[in-house]
């Protein structure tokens, strides 16, 4: 067991997985407003950069794992052009503002969404070109199972491509962005999404998780091949893209 599968929001005996679908229903309202405002918009150039790392494969068919509201499936179907891009989540709440914000857009065609465990992904093994994940892995119940599925549902030869908040491990940044995680997100977080514990628990599990090599070793371990990472601003996001 990795430490971030240990910290749960709300600390009761109830399942990891329920309560990250309990936290993210609750604050689905305000989960975008947040996660702009608090990374100083710099999410959005991590997506574009990520996807961007798609471009030469031009995957047909795109499972968006861990979804939440959409936004990486929004930005993907737009740069990528896919024929079919499905996201999946626990929680109905994030993937119902997904739903309007995907029609509001124009892409209730190609973006599907569809609630699912990660742990036991929905779909048949080889169902897509490509799997993505914008900053939901370091929530999983189990995260070597839900690699193997997210291979498992990979067509040989399809792509990974995951980016994910991490902690970074050089002065000045390792210092500053330890204060900031310990006090303003989590007091900002609290004011706005009426929450007194979810982004205290995206900060433990942000310095919990496992990054770098260490990252890339779980990748090979569950099926994955030419796994590798590159950290982002400074280390504040690590991306990571593999084939199967």
């Amino acid at each position: 067991m990795y430490k971030q599968e240990e910290i749960k929001p709300y600390g009761s005996n109830e399942s990891k997985g329920k309560q990250v679908e309990l936290m993210f229903d609750q604050i689905a309202h305000s989960y975008d407003t947040l996660n702009h405002r608090l990374s100083w918009d710099i999410d959005k150039w991590w997506r574009r950069k990520a996807i961007k790392q798609l471009r030469q494969r031009s995957p047909r068919t795109i499972l968006d794992v861990a979804t939440g509201t959409g936004d990486f499936a929004i930005l993907a179907a737009k740069m990528l052009n896919p024929s079919k891009l499905v996201g999946v989540d626990i929680s109905e709440g994030m993937m119902a503002i997904g739903s309007r914000k995907a029609k509001q857009a124009g892409l209730n065609g190609i973006i599907s969404f569809v609630k699912g465990d990660c742990m036991q992904l929905p779909f048949a093994d080889g169902s897509f070109d490509a799997v993505t994940a914008a900053f939901g892995i370091r929530n999983f119940e189990d995260l070597d199972k839900g690699l193997t599925e997210m291979c498992r549902v990979l067509k040989p030869g399809g792509a990974l491509c995951i980016i994910e908040l991490t902690a970074p491990t050089h002065f000045p940044m390792k210092q500053l962005f330890k204060l900031y995680t310990h006090t303003i997100l989590p007091a900002y977080g609290r004011m706005i999404s009426k929450d007194k514990k979810a982004y205290s628990y995206l900060t433990a599990t942000i310095e919990a998780f496992p990054q770098g090599e260490t990252m890339v070793g779980i990748l090979k371990a569950a099926g994955f091949e030419s796994a590798s990472f590159k950290r982002l601003t400074s280390g504040i996001c690590t991306m990571y893209l593999a084939t199967k």
